[in-house]
């Protein structure tokens, strides 16, 4: 077989324990999963309510270009049909990015650490990898301009950032946008916008006229809470878009996904509730943080990066022998640090009462 040179030592994705799996190792009855930062409320009881009474052809294909949703989602958003792409989750929209503009011989920029996928699909298409330390857990803007040559192609602003929560604010993106070659597209990632609160942020869907080089990635499977349907969205200018088009293979979301979101979308109030509820949520972990002298990054996302003061796999071992299972921040790129989904207020006071005798126990807690 000729493989890529660039894959021979790659692994592929591997993904934490199953909740069943973990049972089964530690004996446990119940498990609370809060590593993978998907919606404890789950979606909305309308989703619920719609998939029990849904009848579908399944002998048939999905329509490829998804009129409906396209529609719908357009509407909510106040943009044209033309100026949306649609993913089997974001991280298909990163592959067909990667795809269409990566290569030897080329560059792609992104902060470290950051989301792991954009330098894994860069690696697989053989583009330079130019990673730029963040700082104080956000995007150095300024130092990523540096790194930009006129043989970078992509440059990748997660915002907020996974796994810091971190958001880049209105001032310092516009400044930056202003400077990037314009033929250099940057991605604005912004996987966790519906759970932002600074006031400093402002939603970015104006800036695809203004800047006809950047292309804003969404999904619903966050703050939606439809992971399982794997539906992700890029907003840009036409222009753009019907570059990238072709790339995207057919009928990549199926049937039910694409009437799922519809129903979604309708619901806002309880996207709202969700908000309102991962705030509160959020403000349990601070409280624990400054009660005990822990570092943690200010989040715009439902999870949080928290110093534990000692070995990140030993918290996130002991945790999940606890029944909860998180993410060791060895596994991100910041050792010391846990990443933990936002989840209810009984399961956040659960988690952290268990956090805490295991880091009494380490002798590290103030």
């Amino acid at each position: 077989m000729k493989w890529k040179e660039q894959i021979n030592d790659m692994k592929a994705y591997q993904p934490g324990k199953s909740i069943d799996e973990v049972k089964q190792e530690f004996g446990l009855d119940e498990i609370v999963k809060l590593a993978s930062n998907e919606n404890p409320f789950g979606c909305s009881p309308k989703v619920h309510e719609f998939v029990a009474k849904e009848s579908i052809n399944f002998a048939l294909y999905p329509d490829g270009y998804a009129t409906d949703m396209r529609a719908t989602i357009a509407k909510h958003l106040g943009v044209s049909g033309d100026e949306l792409i649609f993913g089997n989750g974001s991280d298909e929209l990163i592959s067909i990015i990667t795809r269409a503009l990566l290569h030897p011989g080329v560059n792609t920029v992104m902060g470290n650490p950051t989301f792991s996928q954009y330098a894994l699909n860069a690696r697989i298409e053989g583009a330079e990898i130019r990673e730029v330390p963040l700082k104080n857990g956000n995007h150095d803007l300024d130092a990523m301009l540096e790194a930009i040559d006129k043989n970078t192609a992509v440059v990748w602003v997660c915002s907020p950032n996974n796994p810091t929560g971190v958001v880049v604010e209105d001032a310092p993106l516009k400044a930056f946008l202003d400077q990037v070659p314009h033929d250099v597209l940057v991605v604005l990632d912004e996987a966790y916008f519906e759970y932002v609160t600074n006031n400093n942020h402002k939603d970015t869907i104006s800036y695809i006229q203004e800047y006809p080089n950047i292309i804003i990635l969404r999904t619903f499977s966050k703050a939606y809470g439809l992971a399982a349907f794997r539906v992700g969205y890029g907003i840009a200018n036409k222009d753009l878009i019907a570059k990238l088009d072709p790339v995207r293979g057919p009928f990549n979301n199926t049937v039910l996904s694409q009437a799922v979101v519809q129903v979604a979308l309708q619901d806002q109030a309880y996207i709202k509730k969700c908000c309102e509820e991962n705030i509160k949520g959020k403000k349990q972990f601070e409280a624990f943080c400054d009660e005990h002298g822990l570092h943690y990054y200010p989040t715009d996302t439902n999870f949080i990066l928290m110093e534990v003061k000692t070995d990140s796999n030993l918290v996130f071992q002991k945790l999940m022998e606890r029944g909860f299972i998180i993410r060791s921040g060895n596994a991100l790129g910041t050792p010391g640090y846990i990443r933990v989904t936002i989840g209810t207020q009984a399961q956040n006071e659960g988690l952290l009462a268990q956090l805490k005798a295991i880091l009494e126990k380490e002798g590290v807690l103030a």
